[in-house]
């Protein structure tokens, strides 16, 4: 008797796996597609806050894949570095125009004529 179940549970097991397998001899489990990120940061323009708040990184056992994290970090980061050069420039380009507005010392032109005698 114990060996008729056995051999029961060792057909039942066998059939459950070949109808999850694909249900019979030569077929298999078809390929998982890899996890990407299903909206990647748009290249042709600058980055948006509503692009970083729609990016979901997919997800691996031991947390996000490396690689697209990276990927974007890296585009980010670029973006914030162009963003703060960008803002630098204007307040060197803001700061002179301000400066050149008040006459500030040292500039040519800046001395008043004095009274000559007629």
């Amino acid at each position: 008797m114990f060996w008729f179940l056995l051999i029961a549970l060792v057909v039942v097991v066998a059939a459950v796996t070949l109808a999850v397998a694909g249900g019979g001899p030569g077929a298999a489990l078809p390929e998982a597609a890899p996890d990407r990120v299903a909206w990647p940061l748009p290249a042709g323009r600058p980055l948006l806050r509503a692009d970083v708040e729609a990016l979901r990184l997919p997800v691996t056992l031991r947390g996000y894949r490396m690689a697209d994290a990276d990927d974007a970090f890296d585009r980010l980061g670029a973006e914030l570095a162009e963003r703060d050069a960008r803002i630098a420039e204007l307040e060197a380009a803001l700061a002179g125009a301000q400066a050149a507005a008040k006459g500030g010392p040292g500039l040519v032109g800046d001395t008043a004529p004095e009274d000559e005698p007629s």
